[in-house]
């Protein structure tokens, strides 16, 4: 049997993990509300093309920016969670499939990587403070995904 400790030890990395789901839910549905459930009020977003973002309507306004036209699936694997009291780390793993359907061709253009976030426990739960995308590599067409250009 679990100890009080192990068993909210176990809650909170699936509460994390949750949290990780969510984000990628939110970018595949284009559910852009639902953000608000992943990060906090000035959560943070580090990611190429958006450079660093912060309050989750703007990450909504950036990362709609950069998916607009294109279908996404993202997958997340390997979550290596660590909760110190309030606070966590998570780093996960990373493989999003973008299609551009109007596009005749090669119409997709998949992204993988690492997010690496901190998160807190807020009185609704667990929540992103900062989630950092680093980018280990890319397949496909880049034209499929105009959105993924790193800027300037």
């Amino acid at each position: 049997m679990l100890s009080v400790d192990q068993s909210r030890e176990l809650a909170d990395r699936l509460d994390i993990v949750d949290v990780a789901i969510r984000y990628a839910t939110a970018l595949d549905t284009k559910n852009w509300l639902l953000l608000n459930e992943v990060f906090t009020p000035n959560g943070a977003l580090a990611a190429g093309p958006i450079g660093e973002v912060n309050g989750p309507t703007a990450i909504a306004a950036a990362v709609a920016r950069v998916l607009e036209g294109v279908t996404t699936q993202h997958l997340n694997a390997n979550h290596i969670v660590s909760v110190t009291g309030d606070s966590a780390t998570h780093n996960s793993y990373l493989v999003a499939r973008h299609v551009r359907p109007e596009m005749s061709g090669t119409n997709w253009y998949v992204v993988a990587g690492t997010y690496s976030d901190r998160l807190v426990r807020t009185e609704q739960g667990w929540r992103i403070a900062h989630r950092r995308l680093d980018v280990t590599w890319t397949d496909g067409n880049p034209d499929a995904h105009p959105g993924a250009a790193p800027p300037g």
